[in-house]
């Protein structure tokens, strides 16, 4: 597994690079042994460091992510290592229980797409009422064909608020999000509209 840890902010040393690598390559392997990569970006936020983990446990285009918060760089790495590690065994049991029962396997369809993030000029600067906002990335992703609860696994994994997917019952496109009261939400357009 490739890994690669930066710093913004701050210079990460050899001692917390080593900490990183180690403790990092040690979870990652004890659920996924081929896994592709992994990235670590401890961010120097005023006293507060910040961790943020993002591993590419395999070829099927999931990504686990975790973050966090702490005084010191090593205890804010070692709480987003928990969060991956335990999104992870998740991960990894969840796609046991899905083998057995289809043992016959689906090949995951996917729709190509875009996925645009978009941020003003200055973000620390209020956005007047004509402003209007610059992208700032543009990434290829791909719309898998998922059942809903693999689409809310996903988005559970990849720490994301919002997931895009093809439902694999009804062929359409089909969304789920976080919803302010901690539930999850679910749009399923419906093509022949409402009565």
């Amino acid at each position: 597994m490739d890994i690669s840890i930066k710093g913004k902010n701050l210079d990460v040393g050899d001692a917390l690079r080593g900490h990183a690598e180690g403790n990092l390559a040690a979870a990652v392997d004890k659920y996924f042994e081929r896994a592709i990569d992994a990235n670590v970006i401890f961010t120097r936020e005023g006293r507060h460091m910040r961790a943020d983990i993002s591993v590419h446990p395999g070829p099927r285009g999931m990504v686990v992510q975790g973050r966090s918060e702490s005084e010191d760089p090593y205890a804010a790495f070692d709480g987003a290592l928990v969060r991956i590690s335990t999104q992870l065994r998740r991960y990894k049991r969840r796609l046991a229980n899905h083998h057995k029962g289809h043992a016959e396997g689906h090949a995951e369809e996917a729709l190509q797409a875009l996925q645009y993030v978009i941020q003003p000029d200055y973000a620390d600067e209020e956005i007047g009422d004509d402003a209007e906002p610059v992208i700032i990335a543009e990434m290829p992703e791909e719309i898998a064909t998922l059942s809903v609860s693999e689409a809310v696994m996903r988005m559970d994994l990849a720490d994301l608020p919002v997931t895009m997917f093809r439902d694999r019952a009804s062929g359409r496109l089909n969304v789920v999000y976080h919803r302010s009261d901690g539930n999850i939400g679910w749009i399923d357009p419906n093509d022949q509209g409402t009565n």
